[in-house]
């Protein structure tokens, strides 16, 4: 188990030397500003790079090498994921022939429940 962390560590060092090295020509001015690139920049950036991205790596496989021990140990236990409910059928729509008094009798419930909710926040009144 220390491995694993001492690797993530040393990984995890990794990435912030290489995000140095790709910071460093312009923290430190070799760079020209305003210019193209000079090949030290492009070297120091590029291997930055390849080392930056090589540490995060590093770091993610550590990590789960980690994860997975404390599973096997029984220090950490896995949770299902709990299925998704059935979604709710979709409401019958109203006939075509309905007239607006039935219509606005049956949308008087909603109506009200909408106004409730907009004078309560946090079941507090405004």
């Amino acid at each position: 188990m220390m491995r694993r962390f001492v690797g993530a560590v040393t990984a995890a060092l990794a990435s912030i030397a290489g995000l140095w090295l790709m910071v460093a020509p312009f923290a430190l001015g070799t760079q020209p500003e305003f210019d193209d690139w000079i090949d030290a920049t492009n070297v120091e950036f590029f291997t930055g790079l390849g080392v930056t991205v090589a540490g995060l790596v590093g770091v993610v496989a550590f990590a789960a090498a980690i994860h997975e021990d404390l599973v096997a140990r029984g220090l950490v236990t896995v949770r299902q994921r709990a299925p998704e409910p059935e979604p709710e059928p979709a409401p019958e729509p109203a006939p075509p022939g309905m007239s607006s008094a039935e219509l606005a009798t049956m949308l008087a419930p909603l109506v009200e429940a909408l106004r409730e909710d907009l004078t309560t926040t946090n079941g507090h009144r405004r």
